[in-house]
C-alpha cells in the first residue's frame, strides 16, 4: 500500500494530491490535521524512522511525505517525481 501523508495547512501538499489524483496508483490519504489519529499514525513513524532525521533537524514536519508499504520506505514528494515508478508492496 501507498500513503500520502499531506496536512490541510501545507501549502505544497495540494500539489502532491493532484499530482496522486492524475496518477493511477493504488493509494490512500492521510491529512495529518484532520484529526489526532492521523496526526498520531504519522509522528508514529516519523520519530521512528532515520528517513526523517535530517528533516527534524531542519525542524521541519516532513509532509507531503510518501510511505511505501507498512512503514518500510519513505519518500519525500518532489514535483520532479515520477510516481509511476513507485512500487506497492
Amino acid at each position: 500500500m501507498i500513503t500520502l501523508f499531506i496536512s490541510s495547512k501545507c501549502p505544497e501538499c495540494p500539489e502532491a494530491v493532484q499530482s496522486f489524483k492524475a496518477s493511477e496508483l493504488n493509494y490512500k490519504t492521510v491529512d495529518i490535521t484532520e484529526s489526532m489519529d492521523n496526526l498520531r499514525l504519522f509522528l508514529k513513524y516519523r520519530d521512528s524512522n532515520s528517513f526523517f532525521d535530517n528533516i527534524k533537524s531542519l525542524n521541519q514536519v516532513g509532509i507531503p511525505s510518501i510511505m511505501i508499504g507498512d512503514g518500510k520506505s519513505f519518500i519525500s514528494y518532489k514535483s520532479s517525481l515520477d510516481l509511476s515508478k513507485l512500487k506497492e508492496e
